[in-house]
């Protein structure tokens, strides 16, 4: 991937938003509703304690997760967009 994230901080690769609705309906790009799904491409380190110990992360590259709706911030690289974020705005492992 290419991208190394520092401290706590987690690379999610977003699922494609929705095109159309359970009855059918195709929904215009400006109906669409933000993805909260994603998958964990990169994970950094861990975190440093107020003692100087490195608290482990609990994700992994490959987990399928669940993260607020407006969650991290949005980059793209090399042609892909992703999310780099806090573990702790991660909400839960599915």
């Amino acid at each position: 991937m290419g991208i190394k994230p520092l401290s706590d901080r987690v690379v999610i690769k977003a699922e494609d938003a929705e095109e159309k609705t359970a009855s059918g309906i195709i929904l215009p790009d400006t109906a669409k509703e933000k993805p909260q799904i994603g998958e964990v491409v990169a994970v950094g380190p861990g975190k440093s304690s107020d003692s100087g110990t490195l608290l482990k992360m609990s994700l992994k590259k490959g987990d399928k997760v669940l993260y607020g709706k407006y969650s991290g911030t949005e980059i793209s690289h090399n042609g892909v967009d992703l999310l780099i974020m806090r573990e702790s705005d991660i909400l839960a492992i599915l």
